[in-house]
């Protein structure tokens, strides 16, 4: 049966097909589908661990038990799980083990644009790139095969426009899922630098064993059209190149981007004029070239920066404009990213800008607290690091400053990577301030849980952290649960909490507004007798625009969240019911 399905969901159908029985991730635009189709296929066991850290160590647990595994993540998830990932390089696996990175180039949803394909060679871990769907589902399978015949992990590398574009699909049955024997083997497990030193040996062999099969992998191929134009690529910047330029070129199209075959990409560029490498982001595939001594055209001629397009690489191979684009007859209007009409950040940012405080601030959709016109974060740097960073700058400047700044930061955040900031702030006599903007959900890639819900990835009910708790285990004494729509209230309670001189924690708790269990009801009005004074615009509520000169709620975008009658300080705001 074929089917038309994403290329995340494709990659889960390739776990499913593999036998499968493990998957651990963390939640990360643009891999979190691929965890979230895994739920489907009840033969599979799935999480969402509390970061990328421990869903690679499950999954590499899982592998070492005999079972098939895996482990998803976004670009930036790879840093916090490389521990593992480079010691599990050296002990091989038992089970397959694969990890999914997906990269995501234009940073549509990303603090960074990093390539991923530098890990797999940092780590030696041979890495495959799959181009569309039905390459998502039978590199993953691939994956798994060489997995276990070359007692490796497997890199899985996508990115924005492969995870997220649909293409067709030949479903497969389930392969059998018979767990592998365990057995123990210290020798091989232990990584005690006497054993690791010899695993190191293996790894090198593996590599050299790895790097003949890409020489003949059939996920190597070559197009020829007859053409005096090579081009060498992968991934979704090879389908760029093929719709650009058609038959005008031939093709070497990698499958297998780490380690790189060498006599075939030889043996190919020789039989060219000009050879070009078309890669998004860096030149890994140029500079591979380049050492084999093959005159490349690479970045000279196209970008380190954002995505590809077909016209880009037209113009850039063959002069021409790639073809015709139709243009609106006028300008698109501006649409920045905002938070949602009654999200519950908006109080705390809104509180925190009229304070004047410091902002540092962390990862999800309370980012856009740094947007205009509620302007209050300083500082986004990873998960996790509004504590820490907060941490240095009032170490730094001192106590005086550390009174007028904030750490801002989610759930689910905060049990990522932000309890180990708390301690540090306990444990080393800070008296920084730590906000947690309790959602009760992962709200930024799309509504999962997390150990502060209650909820496991299937709905089922589990054990739920108590952040109260938590955050008094770790030392803090004054944690205050806080609502920030309560505009009054919570600003009496940073003000009070930003002035003590030990560490203090605001859980500022409201659910977010598109949760079905969040029931607001009937809308806001704006009277005859606005005085026009134009506060209710500081929120920067999707529903508050300007109407002939003065402030106007749109009834369709309003769903009565009332904030903004907390606003009004001449009571010019009703709800209506």
């Amino acid at each position: 049966m074929k089917k038309l399905m994403l290329g995340n969901a494709a990659v889960a159908r390739g776990a499913y097909e593999a036998g499968v029985r493990v998957v651990s991730s963390y939640p990360g635009t643009p891999s979190t589908e691929i965890t979230e189709n895994i739920v489907q296929y009840e033969e599979i066991y799935a999480e969402w661990a509390p970061n990328e850290k421990v869903a690679a160590e499950v999954a590499i647990g899982a592998s070492i038990g005999g079972a098939r595994a895996m482990s998803c993540m976004k670009h930036v998830g790879l840093n916090v799980m490389a521990d593992p990932v480079f010691t599990v390089s050296y002990t091989g696996v038992n089970g397959g083990l694969v990890f999914c990175v997906a990269d995501d180039q234009g940073m549509h949803s990303s603090q960074n644009e990093q390539d991923s394909r530098h890990y797999a060679k940092a780590s030696k871990i041979p890495m495959l790139e799959p181009s569309d769907s039905a390459e998502c589902k039978e590199f993953t399978k691939l994956a798994y095969e060489l997995s276990e015949a070359y007692d490796c992990p497997m890199f899985l590398r996508l990115s924005t426009r492969v995870s997220h574009s649909q293409s067709i699909v030949e479903l497969e049955e389930r392969r059998g899922d018979a767990l592998k024997d365990y057995k123990k083997d210290p020798a091989k497990y232990v990584m005690m630098p006497g054993n690791a030193i010899k695993r190191h040996v293996y790894v090198e062999e593996r590599l050299r064993r790895m790097q003949e099969y890409a020489e003949t992998a059939s996920i190597n191929t070559i197009e020829e059209n007859g053409s005096k134009i090579g081009v060498i690529s992968a991934g979704i910047a090879y389908l760029y190149a093929k719709e650009a330029l058609g038959d005008k070129a031939d093709y070497l199209k990698l499958g297998m981007v780490y380690p790189l075959p060498e006599k075939k990409i030889i043996d190919f560029a020789a039989k060219y004029e000009k050879v070009y490498v078309i890669e998004e982001l860096d030149p890994v595939l140029e500079m591979h070239c380049r050492s084999l001594g093959i005159e490349v055209i690479g970045k000279e001629a196209f970008t380190l920066l954002g995505e590809y397009t077909p016209r880009m690489i037209a113009k850039a191979v063959l002069g021409e404009d790639g073809g015709k684009v139709t243009e609106l007859g006028e300008p698109i209007p501006v649409r920045p990213p905002v938070m949602c009409a009654g999200c519950p950040h908006r109080g705390t940012f809104y509180v925190l800008k009229k304070l004047g405080l410091n902002v540092c601030g962390d990862i999800g959709c309370y980012t856009l607290g740094a947007v205009a016109p509620l302007s209050s974060i300083d500082t986004t740097i990873c998960m996790g690091a509004s504590v820490s960073a907060a941490m240095g700058m009032a170490k730094a400047r001192g106590d005086e400053f550390a009174k007028k700044t904030v750490s801002v930061i989610g759930d689910s955040t905060f049990i990522h990577s932000g309890i180990t900031g708390l301690i540090d702030i306990v444990y080393n006599k800070g008296i920084n301030t730590v906000i947690i903007l309790d959602n009760s959900i992962t709200g930024m890639t799309g509504h999962q849980d997390n150990p502060t819900t209650g909820y496991t990835i299937r709905g089922e009910e589990t054990k739920q952290v108590n952040l109260l708790t938590l955050c008094k285990a770790v030392g803090v004494e004054h944690v205050v649960v806080a609502d920030p729509f309560d505009l009054k209230g919570f600003e009496k309670v940073v003000k009070e909490e930003t002035q003590r001189e030990e560490p203090s924690v605001i859980i500022a708790q409201r659910p977010c507004a598109l949760l079905k269990s969040v029931k607001y009801s009937g809308h806001c009005t704006i009277g005859a007798d606005c005085k026009n004074c134009k506060l209710c615009m500081k929120l920067g509520c999707p529903a508050i625009s300007i109407k002939d000169g003065k402030p106007f709620i749109d009834e369709s975008q309003c769903n009565g969240c009332g904030l903004c009658t907390g606003v009004c300080p001449f009571g010019c705001i009703k709800k209506e019911d």
